[in-house]
């Protein structure tokens, strides 16, 4: 079994234990006594196996289904069999369906699967086909169905391409962010240049600028109903999102979220319309949790700051858990992906209470990561994360309370 056992997750549900030790060296804590963690024990979608199984996705249907998805293969962007798979939990079922493919291209590897329902009730997945198994080439598709909440695989009915052109001003929004930071160009050595000029001359490029961006994070609907489907560019090693006003028929491009290394963003509104995007760490140390916003329903977005939170370079998830409540699910670390954590905040991300570690390996064997993170109709989080350890790999989901 993976973790936690059902009689250790019990315990702590209990409030009979503070720290389980279990038989495979890994740890459920509750990180602070006066708030308990009540954590459904975790749910391997599928069993163990050697594959690399990764970014993965989880929506709940209207009908009480839970939808999740995750690319699976031999490899990442250099492996051209990896394709995008998924799998269903039936409403008051314990026990994953098998699983079912979602997308496939030929020869092409198929990553960053994300899962969204929008207000219409329609079901888009988001994926990344990446051309010439770099990165920065990937091309942004789609597809969406209205016949997902059967048995199987969604029916889908409808497949494209989204196309986004960053604009001209796009190289001097760079620069303009990156003059705003501060950075100090004098940690590149003599013969190079500065990473950000190299940045800002690749913006230059039209090519560069429109394509390789990817999605990670779910998209939000905003108050006003326009859509934002966050995404970031390994070029760039920035992030941006795309907006629709139309329900998804056409996308347009923001300006950029400029920082050092930001990439993956996770959105959350607030109350007086201001958007919160919480991102990874891909620079240099500290090695934190950033955060842009934006005032203006995600056309422009603040220069990254560094959180109090660390990252080690891993992708986080934040969701807005109803009841003025938000969540945020991270590796609480520098380095290594051996804990999975979430802390909440009352106060719309202006404060954080003390991180609950869901899930720790003191031996740092083992890995969870890539969460993401919805509110389920059960007044529970949904998390659904990568694990691989030594004993495999799989896609896992797990409940915890929202207090």
């Amino acid at each position: 079994m993976l973790i936690p056992s059902i009689l250790a997750a019990a315990a702590l549900i209990s409030g009979e234990l503070q720290n389980v030790q279990v038989g495979t060296g890994i740890r459920v804590r509750n990180s602070s006594p006066a708030q308990e963690a009540l954590l459904q024990p975790e749910s391997p979608i599928f069993p163990l196996q050697d594959k690399h199984v990764h970014s993965s996705s989880i929506v709940e249907c209207p009908n009480g289904d839970f939808l999740a998805t995750w690319f699976y293969g031999s490899g990442e962007r250099s492996a051209n069999d990896v394709k995008v798979q998924g799998a269903r939990l039936k409403k008051g079922a314990t026990d994953w369906s098998p699983v079912f493919d979602m997308a496939d291209t030929p020869n092409l590897p198929d990553c960053n699967p994300v899962l969204f329902i929008d207000p219409q009730e329609k079901l888009w997945l988001f994926w990344v086909p990446v051309q010439a198994n770099r990165w920065e080439q990937s091309i942004l598709k789609y597809r969406t169905s209205t016949d997902y909440q059967g048995e199987g695989a969604p029916i889908w009915t409808w497949q494209d391409i989204i196309l986004l052109k960053p604009g001209e001003d796009f190289p001097g929004q760079l620069r303009k962010g990156f003059d705003e930071i501060g950075y100090a160009e004098d940690m590149w050595a003599e013969y190079a240049k500065a990473y950000t000029d190299l940045l800002v001359e690749a913006a230059q490029d039209p090519v560069k600028r429109d394509t390789g961006w990817m999605g990670r994070c779910k998209p939000i609907t905003l108050k006003n109903g326009r859509i934002l489907l966050p995404l970031y560019s390994d070029g760039y090693n920035v992030s941006l999102v795309a907006y629709s006003d139309d329900q998804g028929a056409s996308w347009k491009a923001s300006g950029p979220m400029v920082g050092l290394g930001n990439i993956q963003p996770s959105l959350v509104q607030r109350e007086d319309g201001a958007i919160v995007a919480y991102m990874r760490d891909n620079g240099v140390a500290p090695k934190r949790i950033m955060q842009s916003t934006s005032t203006d329903n995600g056309e422009t977005w603040s220069t990254c700051t560094d959180m109090e939170l660390p990252n080690p370079g891993a992708s986080v998830a934040a969701c807005d858990a109803g009841n003025g409540t938000w969540a945020l699910v991270f590796n609480n670390a520098e380095e290594g992906r051996h804990n999975l954590t979430v802390a909440f905040s009352k106060d719309e991300g202006s404060t954080w209470e003390t991180p609950l570690t869901l899930y720790d390996a003191p031996d740092k064997q083992h890995s969870y990561a890539y969460p993401t993170v919805i509110p389920g109709s059960d007044q529970k989080l949904h998390i659904s994360f990568s694990y691989s350890g030594p004993d495999g790999k799989s896609i896992c989901h797990c409940a915890v309370d929202i207090p």
